[in-house]
């Protein structure tokens, strides 16, 4: 049972995230529990993140993280899928229904909104940066931790620049039939303001762990040599954080306002994203000898930045993508730690 969890420790995360939201969802004598530990996660989850990301950076070499060619063919390979995606969206805006459609205008304008709503979902999961704890698994891969870390940091920057160009070109939905939480933070009104913003999200989780370990590996070798000598704790360190974050998405699912045509669409859809984004970032690494980093890079995506992007832009259905996509992602993952396994 012990080989099967450190085998599958990934599945094994999302099975115990789901399974533990389901039963506080569907036991109402845990409502009370429910609520007082939710919080509690909520503030969780950014502290396992961190730890993940601090034990990783204690063991990156910092001599060599600097550009490669590889980061350009994936940041264009992301430029390109985006403009793509972008295009199917103002096309379905500006031809709601062909010309000889039996939908009366009504009906038309609801199916062009859900078909919006498909490919701005499909979107969130694309314009996103690489995601933090990727490094984790490029290192369990046998991959260059080091030029993976460069590329997240890279990746955050070129996606802050490109989602406040992006997104205030989308049409804007109507706030009757897409409700928009009230917690959320005011959209920002300028291109600048929407930069930072973004940016401070990704830098608050990716910088500091990032400091931390350049100082730790100069400053105190013994707590670094203790922690290289410990070569899977930052994987249980990201599997703790999974299986919060699979929490959180089962109960945004469970909660979502979306019809089940439409969730199951998203769900397909960003599974089908998921193995296009793979097999591209593998071919263009195969061509640049970096296979394994640029695989990563362009398929693992920070979604929790995905999620607020798609509240504050668009909607909460569109948000929806990106919590069925960590779910895809995290699968892969298991996937390829398998064969990796299996191969060695």
């Amino acid at each position: 049972m012990l080989r099967f969890i450190k085998d599958w420790t990934l599945p094994c995360a999302i099975a115990v995230g789901t399974t533990a939201y389901l039963v506080f969802y569907c036991v109402p004598q845990l409502d009370a529990a429910g609520d007082t530990l939710s919080p509690i996660f909520d503030r969780l989850l950014p502290l396992t993140v961190f730890l993940t990301l601090l034990v990783t950076f204690c063991k990156v070499d910092f001599h060599l993280m600097r550009p490669h060619r590889w980061h350009v063919g994936v940041l264009a390979a992301q430029l390109l899928l985006v403009a793509a995606t972008v295009a199917i969206i103002l096309y379905i805006e500006a031809h709601p229904s062909p010309l000889n459609s039996p939908l009366s205008p009504l009906t038309s304008k609801l199916h062009t909104l859900n078909s919006t709503l498909f490919w701005e979902a499909i979107l969130t999961c694309i314009i996103g940066p690489a995601a933090s704890a990727s490094p984790v698994v490029v290192g369990k891969l046998g991959g260059n931790i080091s030029t993976m870390t460069t590329y997240v940091l890279i990746s955050a920057f070129f996606s802050a620049l490109l989602i406040p160009t992006v997104f205030p070109i989308l049409p804007p939905h109507p706030s009757t039939l897409l409700p928009t939480p009230s917690t959320l933070t005011p959209q920002p009104s300028t291109f600048l303001s929407a930069f930072l913003m973004i940016l401070q999200k990704v830098s608050a989780v990716l910088l500091l762990p990032l400091v931390l370990g350049w100082l730790i590996q100069r400053h105190v070798k013994p707590l670094q040599r203790w922690v290289a000598a410990q070569p899977n704790l930052s994987f249980y360190c990201w599997a703790v954080s999974l299986s919060i974050t699979t929490g959180i998405t089962v109960k945004n699912i469970v909660h979502s306002e979306a019809t089940l045509v439409m969730l199951t669409a998203i769900a397909v859809g960003t599974l089908l994203l998921c193995a296009v984004q793979f097999v591209i970032g593998r071919a263009i690494g195969r061509k640049m000898g970096e296979e394994i980093n640029a695989g990563q890079a362009l398929f693992q995506k920070n979604t929790a930045l995905s999620i607020w992007v798609a509240y504050m832009y668009l909607s909460p259905v569109a948000s929806i993508g990106a919590g069925c996509y960590v779910l895809w992602q995290n699968i892969i993952n298991s996937v390829e730690l398998w064969q990796y396994k299996k191969g060695r």
